[in-house]
């Protein structure tokens, strides 16, 4: 099943010009409007949201506007540079997310994600990691998926929820309620439906089609069926002239399994040999498959290091061919090397020398390809003193970070997420505990080694300035050894609740 992403930026103009001002920038508080020309008259063509609350509305007057809004701020409105910086981030999604990438509307992108969403941890989070990205770089954004071009622009622009993903499947139902405006129509096909009764989409799906595709032309019904699936829409994505792309046209459509190998295999050689000529490596593949009834079908690769081996590249992207529908045929096959890094040549090793560290690259690509890039990791350590916080997730091929682990104090092979609170009979301030109740099973203490202090960090937040932990190794009457800590020093309340916590189990 198709799914179609529409990322809609409501403030895309006013947004790029506050980054592109960077310390410049007017507070975000203030309120800001970008004019432009339309016919002889300056009006207003893009307003922040403060200026939407003081009433400044697209198409006004920028006189009026002023007039309104005497503290408004206004500078002139740059299309070409919004075009052009939609058309980076269209290569930014293109480069991360999903192989099929194109600017909509010059308000949003609209993104076929079938078969990609899994690489990111599913629709959900894809679409929310997104929408998070654009957040912290000060690009307010909202994002729905759904089956159809049509349903998903519709749903990001007139659905409040800054994140939706819509049921597969969902047909009308996710559409009926929406305003007639969702369907992408004309302006004045809008007003007369409007003068007709028509309010919402479910008012025209229960309505004959053919006496309204009479009165205002056959666009109408073009856009219902687009939204409904009936009629493909089909998206031509960006393609940047930097991009390294091969393609190959059939003279006649193929669609066997083995044909459609073949001619992967095919285009992989030419591939490389464009990727040796400018002494880079793939990281990431992109195969589009065009077929003969205007739909596409993509599959994305990717590898943890950069890569030019044929035999490898193709492994990699026959194993997808299973996800391949080609329908009633394809007739234009196009391989893209969407992520390319400089790939240095590596002098080819003897039997008789000693490789060293066995290379698992192969293997750690295969497994991303199968189960996505968020499911496959390796731990690191973080300096820090914290426990929770001593580590994290880094890609399976990363360097090494160069931070270690605390070997002052031996630590438990297991930590509890989060500590767990345990009740105690103890001696403050700076006793360890005689014995302990943890989930309803009271343990007495045989022996303990401690206190070992950490403080909190109190660069991260005002909480941790006098934060304090006491952390003590204890073994119970029956051998199993514990790692507990007090919250507080044990006399002052501002250094922590002094609850008692269980935080490890050694093993």
């Amino acid at each position: 099943m198709t799914r179609v992403v529409s990322l809609f930026l409501p403030s895309w103009s006013v947004d790029r010009h506050r980054r592109k001002a960077g310390d410049a920038a007017p507070p975000a508080e203030a309120p800001l409007a970008l004019i432009g020309r339309d016919g002889r008259k300056q009006v207003v063509l893009a307003a922040d949201a403060a200026a939407h609350r003081a009433g400044v509305r697209v198409g006004m007057p920028a006189t009026k506007a002023r007039v309104i809004v005497p503290g408004l701020i206004v500078h002139d409105h740059d299309a070409v540079g919004d075009a052009d910086a939609l058309e980076r981030l269209a290569l930014w999604v293109l480069q991360r997310y999903a192989p099929i990438v194109a600017a909509d509307s010059g308000d949003g992108l609209v993104i076929d994600s079938t078969g990609a969403d899994h690489l990111h941890g599913g629709e959900e989070v894809m679409l929310a990691g997104l929408v998070d990205r654009l957040a912290a770089s000060g690009v307010r954004a909202r994002i729905a998926i759904a089956d159809t071009w049509g349903a998903a622009h519709a749903l990001a622009r007139f659905d409040p929820r800054p994140v939706l993903v819509a049921p597969i499947g969902h047909g009308a139902s996710v559409l009926v309620g929406l305003p007639l405006a969702a369907l992408r129509l004309p302006s004045d096909t809008v007003s007369g439906l409007q003068i007709l009764g028509f309010e919402r989409i479910g008012d025209l799906l229960a309505q004959p089609r053919a006496p309204l595709t009479l009165r205002f032309g056959p666009q109408l019904g073009r856009r219902i069926d687009q939204a409904l699936g009936v009629l493909s829409e089909p998206i031509e994505p960006v393609r940047p002239d930097e991009l390294i792309e091969v393609r190959r046209n059939f003279a006649e459509p193929i669609s066997a399994a083995e044909t459609i190998a073949r001619y992967i295999g095919k285009l992989v050689v030419q591939l490389c040999a464009e990727l040796e000529a400018k002494g880079l490596g793939a990281k990431r593949l992109d195969l589009i498959c065009y077929r003969v009834d205007n739909l596409k079908q993509a599959v994305r690769v990717g590898t943890a290091l950069p890569v030019r081996d044929v035999k490898r590249l193709t492994r990699l992207l026959t194993d997808k061919i299973e996800t391949i529908e080609p329908g009633f045929g394809i007739e234009i096959l196009s391989l893209t090397a969407t992520l390319a890094e400089p790939l240095a040549e590596k002098q080819t090793l003897t039997v008789m020398v000693d490789e060293g560290i066995p290379d698992v690259s192969d293997l750690v690509d295969t497994l991303i390809n199968r189960v996505g890039e968020r499911s496959l990791y390796r731990a690191a350590p973080v300096a820090t003193e914290v426990p929770e916080r001593s580590v994290c997730r880094i890609a399976p091929m990363a360097p090494e970070t160069g931070a270690t682990w605390p070997s002052r104090w031996p630590r438990p092979s297991r930590l509890l997420a989060p500590p767990e609170l345990i009740d105690t009979v103890a001696l403050l301030p700076d006793h360890p505990p005689v014995s302990f109740t943890w989930r309803g099973i009271r343990r007495r203490v045989r022996r303990a080694d401690g206190p070992e202090r950490i403080r909190g960090e109190w660069w991260r937040r005002d909480a941790e300035v006098a934060a304090v932990r006491d952390y003590f190794r204890v073994e119970d009457d029956a051998g199993e050894r514990y790692w507990i800590f007090r919250s507080g020093d044990g006399e002052d309340p501002n250094t922590g609740s002094q609850r008692w916590f269980m935080h490890g189990v050694f093993g």
